[in-house]
């Protein structure tokens, strides 16, 4: 991966690419000019008739290289066994679920999340200690439960076969293998027990910055897209943020 180059850096290299790859050198914007235009998009959620005029382009040609950037982004995205290579015995990570935001109507069931109120899709993640995000999910419908989503895109069993620790909310209760959850009613148990929680909810707590750091990307605060194309947007930011920069 490119690390220690700006997000447009990678975008436009990654564009290049793949106008090498498909011989079409000449565009109506440059591969710089339409890494931008992808950005911010990304970045500011804009809707693209604002994105077209700024650039001189047309709305369906401002989409068209965006949806472009974006698909070449997701492909650069790290894999779950790629992320978790060089963990093993003695390291722990932190998973939890976060739910993106979409515009769906009522009758939408699979996307509506009990938990959070909301229509949206339910996405992954994967932190180290420090709150680096190394891997996030392909997004599933937000109804979705997060144990049921982890087991599904193979994190506990990935973690098991490396003996890697798992630190994770009560959600996950159950999942068992090497994962760590909470005690629940810790008040009416012994100190040992609130004390683990203690210790568990400060080791558990930088991992809420890897969705800091995603939810910075305003595009995730509310899609107004296709559901089938938030995975999309979520691997090509997950891209960027693999280069070092959180939006």
């Amino acid at each position: 991966m490119l690390d220690g180059v700006p997000p447009s850096g990678v975008a436009a290299i990654s564009i290049y690419a793949r106008r090498r790859e498909l011989n079409s050198p000449w565009r109506q914007l440059g591969c710089f000019k339409q890494a931008l235009l992808a950005l911010d998009h990304l970045r500011k959620n804009e809707m693209f008739a604002q994105l077209a005029a700024g650039v001189g382009v047309s709305t369906a040609t401002a989409w068209r290289y965006v949806d472009e950037t974006l698909d070449v982004l997701a492909a650069w995205a790290p894999g779950l066994h790629e992320a978790l290579t060089g963990l093993g015995e003695g390291d722990f990570v932190i998973v939890d679920g976060t739910l993106i935001a979409t515009d769906r109507i009522k009758t939408d069931e699979p996307y509506y999340s009990q938990k959070h109120k909301q229509h949206g899709m339910n996405v992954q993640v994967i932190a180290a200690p420090d709150g680096t995000p190394p891997w996030f999910s392909r997004a599933l419908p937000g109804r979705t439960h997060d144990l049921t989503a982890a087991r599904a895109h193979g994190i506990i069993q990935a973690c098991l076969t490396r003996q890697i620790l798992i630190l994770a909310d009560r959600a996950y209760q159950g999942a068992g293998a090497t994962v760590r959850t909470p005690y629940y009613r810790h008040r009416e148990q012994p100190d040992h027990y609130q004390q683990f929680n203690r210790e568990h909810a400060r080791l558990r707590a930088p991992g809420e910055r890897a969705f800091a750091q995603l939810k910075q990307w305003r595009i995730l605060r509310r899609t107004r897209c296709s559901t089938r194309r938030v995975n999309t947007i979520v691997q090509a930011i997950h891209t960027l943020m693999t280069c070092g920069y959180s939006g």
